[in-house]
């Protein structure tokens, strides 16, 4: 019964809507690859701290935490469709905000606005999943892949480029882009959700924390999942900060900056399509994770030390992403293995509930030590927690694998898991 509904599904929405769907995806990165280089200079008008750039970048995350398990339960209940256009609208209307904030509650406003409308990505996985069956998922959720992908690198050279002539350019050209896609979505998207499969259970906000304390618990993934969270933190917070640090060190403005996040994004890009299958028949995964986690730490090491010259940012940077695209696919491998048959799904939940909470961190973090301790201090402090993170996952991968729990402890932390 399941695949002729699905057949049926995939009979009337051709190639077109899942495009759609993608687009909603696309809009979203474009949002975050646009905000994260600009915010610094959005603020300036009103405070040069870099903890307030912090803390705004913070804000996106915890909005995309508190609203995204939401708006997944909510497609269940009402269908995915009205998700979706609401997200798109509400994006364009986060951008709008951007471009017109005249103080920085209005920008904090605009960013909150912006982090719970980027919060569709379960929502446009879950529509690929309605309309896919099991042979042609994979490529329906890579269509979703690619749109993450572009949307983070387009966002950066539209931020970048286009703030040359007017930081409220980028901001209102994502805007408009954001409102054509929902005008478009809203005449072709048809529903992928039909009522008789829709779920009546409550919306209430989740314990997300509970997954990732349960998960720790598992000895045979916690050195993995301390690592994971320590190499989230010092991204997420380099993600909001590197653009300050520029400005403050290099005097670079947004175009330059915006050239080094598509520098980044390709190098990423080539990463993950090219190296990771050449490489990992040769080192396994975990020649990869440690590798890559080694990297990491170098490469924030050098960025920390790095006093005049601008351009010696573009080795360490490609450090960084070729280091993180091999780190973090072997890790999360790695992770999914060890978990135990049936737990798979469950510790890879709690591994997300961690990296959300190192996203949530991480920017406040490097805003705090920027601001108290210089501009060379997060990067320093990163390198340390990166060296840490690649050590304990060397002594984890070295000892034989132990055998996972046969069963948890207790009833409630199954529940937890699940």
């Amino acid at each position: 019964m399941r695949h002729s509904v699905i057949d049926s599904l995939e009979e009337t929405l051709p190639m077109r809507h899942r495009y759609i769907v993608a687009g909603s995806v696309l809009v979203d990165m474009l949002g975050y690859g646009l905000i994260m280089p600009l915010l610094p200079f959005m603020v300036q008008a009103w405070s040069g701290d870099a903890t307030i750039v912090g803390l705004l970048g913070s804000l996106y995350a915890a909005m995309q935490l508190l609203v995204a398990p939401l708006v997944g339960t909510i497609s269940d209940r009402i269908g995915r469709r009205p998700v979706i256009l609401g997200c798109l609208f509400g994006s364009s209307v986060a951008y709008l905000g951007l471009a017109l904030a005249n103080s920085l509650p209005m920008l904090a406003l605009a960013i909150a606005i912006s982090g719970a409308a980027g919060s569709s990505m379960p929502v446009a996985q879950a529509y690929i999943a309605d309309v896919t069956g099991p042979d042609d998922r994979a490529r329906g959720l890579g269509l979703l892949g690619a749109a993450f992908g572009l949307g983070l690198i387009g966002g950066a050279a539209m931020g970048g480029f286009l703030s040359q002539y007017s930081l409220a350019l980028p901001p209102l050209l994502a805007a408009g882009i954001a409102f054509l896609n929902a005008l478009y979505a809203t005449i072709a998207l048809p529903e992928s959700l039909p009522p008789a499969r829709r779920r009546s259970h409550p919306i209430r906000f989740h314990n997300w924390l509970a997954p990732a304390l349960t998960a720790l618990q598992l000895p045979t993934v916690r050195p993995l999942l301390i690592a994971v969270t320590l190499l989230n933190l010092a991204f997420s917070g380099l993600q909001s900060n590197v653009a300050l640090f520029t400005l403050t060190r290099f005097g670079w403005g947004p175009a330059q900056n915006a050239l080094l996040f598509v520098f980044v994004g390709l190098c990423a890009a080539f990463t993950q399509g090219v190296l990771v299958g050449r490489l990992q028949p040769r080192f396994s995964e975990a020649g990869l994770a440690g590798g890559g986690l080694g990297l990491m730490a170098l490469s924030f090491a050098f960025v920390g030390l790095i006093q005049q010259s601008g351009w010696m940012l573009f080795p360490p940077a490609a450090l960084l992403a070729i280091g993180m695209g091999l780190a973090v696919p072997a890790i999360t491998s790695l992770v999914s293995l060890r978990a135990g048959s049936g737990r798979q799904g469950a510790v890879l939940g709690g591994m997300q509930a961690l990296i959300s909470l190192a996203l949530l961190l991480g920017p406040a973090g490097f805003g705090i030590s920027f601001d108290y301790f210089g501009p060379t201090a997060p990067y320093l402090g990163s390198s340390v927690l990166l060296t840490g993170a690649w050590l304990i996952s060397l002594i984890a991968l070295a000892r034989p694998t132990p055998s996972p729990p046969r069963m948890f402890r207790s009833s409630e932390d199954s529940e937890a898991l699940s």
